[in-house]
């Protein structure tokens, strides 16, 4: 398989792509929130959506737009999540894509949308128009119009994220651009709060839906910060084809190169999500192996990461492994507390049954001085492994989000 190279960039990396960001005043002030990414022309597309019950009006609009597997530019905005807003809201996605679609002159069956913020409230459609507007005359192929689209869907987010990755197919180099936005209310089961990323592979639609499902796998749906699944959750994969390779039709050396590519961006894009988490000020690697099966390790694995006693022990720089320990014996998978075993980074803490004392304690305690580490749960039961990127609970993540409406 050809190496992955990671490179500088965003959803502007890939060929045949222009994004802009731009401020419209739909929560703040003096900030983007109107983001535009527009293909040169309608791009093969896959996407993934939250599988909360209760679905936000641009997810409800997106499922049905792309079934039809083309699709040539996305807006989004941050401020408001156009959620439970029944009817009216559906009107106001549907809209906001046939104006784009208007002032891009394509088809209106090629645009999606996306939204993120306060649920329940309806979008401000007279600045969400403008900003619309705005954008599109600031469309540009820059870096740092990728950035300002990112800027521009952020919201307790403290900072952009942002990936790039290239791989030689076919002779051909192939680019994988990506940018997201998610701090809060992470526990994708599918996806993140917003993903967008950019390809300019040559590659059929039904590989390219395989690939973000195999993508999507070891990345976003690994990715915890509260537990909390979003009703806008929504993943978007658009290639251009520009790269100029032999379209990508069947598994083999190229499908697996792209699809190493994609998933070097979304690791990376997920991973920034749970160090950037609300309120974080440590990002936790969080192993399973030795389990029974891949399953059970990801089952022990997820609840260790949104333990809130085991969250709230790490942003204390506490070793306690019983909060660890104890969560794996709750998650559903098998455990014998006789065979386990727990480790901070490569230190000990508990060793199929053995303690750790004073001076074992403060060794661990000086692991979690460190902004990252792992925390890693040997079963010892079979072969099963898995992992997911997680954070502390900080007394930030409760001031966020009980003034997060007012």
């Amino acid at each position: 398989m050809q190496k992955v190279r990671i490179v500088k960039g965003g959803v502007c990396s890939a060929k045949g792509f222009r994004a802009a960001g731009v401020p419209a005043e739909i929560k703040y002030k003096g900030r983007n929130d109107v983001a535009l990414i527009v293909a040169d022309a309608p791009c093969a597309a896959a996407a993934v959506f939250t599988t909360n019950q209760v679905a936000a009006a641009p997810v409800v609009y997106d499922r049905e737009i792309v079934r039809g597997g083309q699709i040539q530019a996305i807006l989004a905005n941050s401020g408001c999540a156009n959620a439970c807003t029944g009817a009216e809201g559906l009107k106001d996605a549907k809209l906001s894509a046939l104006v784009t679609a208007g002032e891009l002159g394509i088809d209106p069956k090629h645009v999606l949308v996306a939204s993120t913020g306060v649920i329940g409230r309806r979008l401000p459609m007279d600045r969400l128009l403008a900003g619309l507007k705005a954008a599109a005359k600031e469309l540009g192929r820059d870096d740092a119009h990728g950035l300002a689209a990112n800027q521009a869907v952020l919201t307790t987010d403290t900072k952009p994220k942002q990936a790039a990755a290239r791989v030689t197919i076919g002779g051909k180099t192939v680019t994988v651009g990506g940018m997201a936005k998610g701090s809060g209310m992470i526990e994708p089961n599918m996806a993140t709060m917003l993903g967008f990323v950019t390809t300019d592979a040559a590659i059929s639609v039904p590989m390219l839906r395989r690939a973000l499902k195999l993508a999507l796998a070891q990345s976003f749906n690994r990715v915890v910060v509260d537990g909390d699944e979003s009703t806008n959750d929504s993943l978007f994969l658009l290639a251009s084809g520009q790269a100029g390779n032999a379209k990508i039709v069947k598994a083999g050396a190229d499908f697996d190169a792209f699809r190493a590519a994609l998933t070097a961006v979304c690791v990376s894009l997920a991973k920034q999500m749970a160090a950037d988490g609300e309120g974080a000020t440590k990002f936790v690697t969080v192993t399973v192996k030795g389990a029974k099966s891949e399953k059970e390790a990801e089952r022990a694995a997820r609840a260790v990461a949104k333990s809130p006693l085991a969250k709230t022990s790490w942003f204390g720089r506490d070793p306690n492994w019983g909060r660890v320990l104890a969560a794996v014996g709750y998650s559903g998978a098998a455990a014998d507390d006789t065979k386990a075993e727990v480790f901070y980074g490569k230190e000990w803490a508990f060793r199929r049954g053995q303690i750790a004392d004073e001076r074992q304690l403060a060794r661990l305690a000086k692991v979690l001085e460190a902004k990252e580490f792992t925390v890693t749960v040997d079963l010892h039961l079979g072969a099963g492994e898995a992992t997911i990127y997680t954070c502390d609970f900080s007394l930030d993540y409760v001031h966020i989000n009980a003034d997060y409406t007012t």
